[in-house]
Formats: C-alpha cells, structure tokens, sequence
C-alpha cells in the first residue's frame, strides 16, 4: 500500500513522507528526527527504512534538521549542485551530509527501485527552489511547497499528476490587512515569495485533466490564511469549470502542525 504522509506543513517546518513496503522517501526535513521518528512510527513505518531525502531549498523551515538526520541515518540526500553547495555552507547542513551527497538535475528524471523523480525549478527567494515530479509505479505525484509565481515546468508537470501537493500560503485580503510589516507583505507578495490562494487556484484551473484525483494544500500561513479559505478558493474554481468536486476531485488543506495520511491502493 502507498502512503503519503505530511508530518509537517508551514513555517514552522516541513516534512513529508512517500512510500511503500518496498521503497521510500522523505521530502524536507524540516522537523526532528525525534518527531519524524515518532510520527511515522503511529503509521507503523520504521524511519531507518527510509531510502532517500529530497531538498526542495534552503530555507531553514525545511533543512532545520537535515544536518543531523544525515549524519544519524546515513541515507542519500538528493539536491542539485548549486543547492548542495549552498547546503555545505548552511550552518544547519554544513559538514553534515557530504557522505550522503546525491546529484540531481533540472528536467532529469531518476530512477530508484522503480521510482522516477524529475525535480525542476521554480521561483522563491532561496539559493534555488526545486518541485519534484515522482512517478511512484504509475501514481504521479507533484510536489511544489514554496514558489511566488506560476511558471512553465510548473504546469506542464502538474498536468501529468494524478495528486498535486501546492502551497496555498495566504487569503490576499487577510495578508494585506494584516499586522505583518511592509516588507514582510513586499516580500510575501513578490514574484519570488510565496503563493496566494488565488494563484494556486489559477494552477489548477490552467491544468485540471480528469485524471486528477487529490489536491493537497500545503505550506498554509498561521496569520494570513485558514483551511477553510484555502480550500474553499480551490473548490469554487473547480466548479467554476464545471468539475464535480465531491465526486471527481478531493480537495485537503495539511495540517500545520499533525500528521496527516492518505493510502493509494495500486
């Protein structure tokens, strides 16, 4: 059976889990190995079974614990060259996982125990943001947890996905009218910040094919976004399109702070 799992989704740190008896994977390790350990371990999986880290930046909120995860588990840690060099100057990273040091490249997919993961780029302000398309044995999967701005790769990967996980960071009129700083609000709202509901219901109005199944909201703000905002966004421009939602599509927005698991039965 495969499990995807989000152990943890926002600022204060991300995580998630893909995997089945035979191979898996961490995206991020933004959360203790302790917590990472123990979260999986309520979904009876054994964290020392792990086959490989994925990194999608380096922002701490996602490498917090990357470092020490490394040199504990030992397992490979995939990034591309220009983001594992930033890796080995990071002070979370630094001297850490030279070991476990993996190469991917941009629109390059690679295979392990049958998985092909393709990552490319997207545009958020850290050394380079990578999203991953992972075709997990004929389930396709997209993830992208941190971008500012919509783009080609983006696109043309989530309309492949069976199961999209996007950011969904912020309600416009809550982050604007909010108590945040402006150059916070600047920064959020830049090309290279993050994504507003909005936005990412514009993705999947752009991409929505009938072999869409999931679409999981990640990356949501404490202070400028509820569940309930986000997803309602995604499902008003789903029947916008004439999509059934309750029948074609589910719609979820990660717990920030909980786990949350769904099976996929091949």
């Amino acid at each position: 059976m495969l499990k995807f799992i989000s152990l943890s989704s926002g600022s204060n740190g991300n995580c998630y889990y893909l995997g089945d008896e035979e191979f898996s994977l961490l995206i991020d390790v933004g959360i203790g190995g302790r917590t990472i350990k123990k979260r999986l371990l309520s979904f009876d999986i054994d964290v020392s079974k792990i086959d490989l880290v994925l990194v999608t930046h380096d922002h701490i909120d996602h490498i917090r614990y990357l470092g020490s995860f490394s040199e504990y588990y030992c397992k490979p840690v995939y990034a591309t060259e220009i983001l594992h060099k930033a890796l080995s100057y990071h002070p979370c990273t630094t001297g850490k996982i030279n070991s476990c040091k993996r190469f991917s490249y941009l629109n390059q997919s690679f295979t392990v125990k049958g998985v092909s993961i393709t990552p490319f780029e997207v545009p958020h302000d850290a050394t380079q943001t990578l999203g991953y398309f992972i075709d997990f044995k004929g389930v396709k999967f997209l993830f992208v947890t941190d971008l500012g701005a919509i783009n080609d790769d983006l696109l043309r990967y989530a309309g492949m996905a069976d199961n999209i996980i996007i950011e969904s960071n912020y309600d416009i009129d809550m982050l604007i009218h909010g108590g945040y700083t402006p150059e916070l609000k600047a920064r959020i709202l830049n090309d290279s910040g993050h994504l507003s509901n909005d936005q990412t219901a514009e993705v999947i109005k752009r991409i929505y094919h009938k072999g869409l199944k999931n679409i999981y909201l990640c990356h949501l703000s404490e202070n400028n976004n509820t569940p309930q905002s986000a997803t309602n966004c995604i499902r008003s421009i789903l029947k916008q399109i004439g999509v059934d939602v309750e029948r074609r599509v589910k719609v979820q927005a990660l717990p920030r702070r909980s786990p949350f698991e769904e099976l996929f039965d091949f």
